[in-house]
């Protein structure tokens, strides 16, 4: 069931976004679509966006609507809050903004979740079992042996 949902539940390229301005219960409506669901909790609600923009990760809205570049930072936002502090975001976020526009800092995001939840379904089969998860985590978050382990 995880290889399947890593394999078919992706986040929207930049391009299929919606690219008109939506209400806060319409971002609500459209967000869990965006990453891999692993409850059957809430991924997102008002206060969470509030709170997001308070804390400098997003950007007010437009009046009272949400744009492409809401929809693309909420995406990351709801994918990085699974492993990091809202202060780790920020700072990463800042970082990543420097030089580049929403679109590029985007696709970027979307290629790399892409090519990790590529890399991780190819690793599961059907003889995998919830005892092997934790082996498999590690493996993944170890050096990289493209970039010679560093």
């Amino acid at each position: 069931d995880l290889k399947d949902r890593m394999v078919r539940e992706r986040p929207t390229p930049w391009e299929e976004l919606p690219d008109l301005a939506l209400y806060m219960d319409q971002i609500i409506a459209y967000m869990p679509r965006q990453l891999i669901r692993f409850d059957e909790g809430e991924s997102l609600t008002s206060a969470m966006v509030n709170n997001y923009i308070k804390d400098g990760l997003l950007a007010r809205a437009n009046g009272k609507k949400y744009d492409q570049e809401h929809l693309a930072y909420l995406t990351a936002i709801s994918a990085m809050k699974q492993v990091l502090s809202v202060r780790e975001m920020r700072t990463l976020i800042a970082i990543g903004q420097e030089g580049r526009n929403s679109k590029r800092l985007y696709d970027f995001f979307w290629q790399t979740l892409d090519e990790a939840l590529n890399e991780t379904a190819a690793r599961l089969d059907e003889t995998t079992s919830d005892h092997d998860l934790p082996k498999l985590v590690l493996a993944l978050a170890g050096p990289d042996e493209r970039d010679g382990g560093s």
